[in-house]
This record gives C-alpha cells, structure tokens and sequence, in this order.
C-alpha cells in the first residue's frame, strides 16, 4: 500500500514548483491531489504532467470568493482533505543587503 493510499490533499500555488513536485510526488504516493493557481494555462500545463488523480481550480487564494469555489469543489469531489498544503505565495526580489 502506498503511502497516501486514498488520502485527499489540497495545494495552493499547485501549479509550478514546489507546489506542482509536491502534487506529482503525492499522486504517486496513491493520494487524489486537488491544485489551485492563478493561471489556467499553467494548471492545465500541471494536470498533465501529473497525469491523473488531479483536479484543478483557477483562483488567487487571497480572494475570498476563490477559497470559497476551492472548498466547493473539493467538497463536490472528495467530501473532504486530509492534507493542506499552504504553498502558495509572493513576493520581491532584492539584494540580500536590502532585506530588513
């Protein structure tokens, strides 16, 4: 049995990076993994390097109303999530002797 054998996991920032390898890796370890991003070319770009086990939601996890679709859909779907993954994120690049 695999690790996450029927385990229900959400990923914000999903779609690239640590969300998307994160994403990849839990879908190998049997669980249905459910990625939201705010490019739909990029979800759809992750959803099929992932392959299967996957279902995507265009949002910005800012926003309210897109959590709300999220937790909609992942209830639609699943009835529930037994991982969060809060990966999503931003922000700037500087110098490092620009940092406070």
């Amino acid at each position: 049995m695999k690790a996450l054998e029927g385990k229900i996991a959400v990923i914000t920032g999903g779609s690239s990076g640590i969300g998307l390898a994160t994403a990849k890796r839990f879908v190998e370890e049997g669980a249905q993994v459910v990625i939201i991003g705010r490019r739909e070319k990029a979800l759809q770009g992750a959803a099929a390097l992932i392959g299967k086990n996957v279902t995507t939601v265009v949002g910005d996890v800012s926003r309210l109303d897109d959590l709300d679709r999220l937790y909609a859909t992942v209830k639609e779907k699943h009835g529930h999530i037994d991982i969060l993954f809060a990966n999503a994120g931003a922000g700037t690049v500087a110098p490092l002797a620009a940092a406070t």
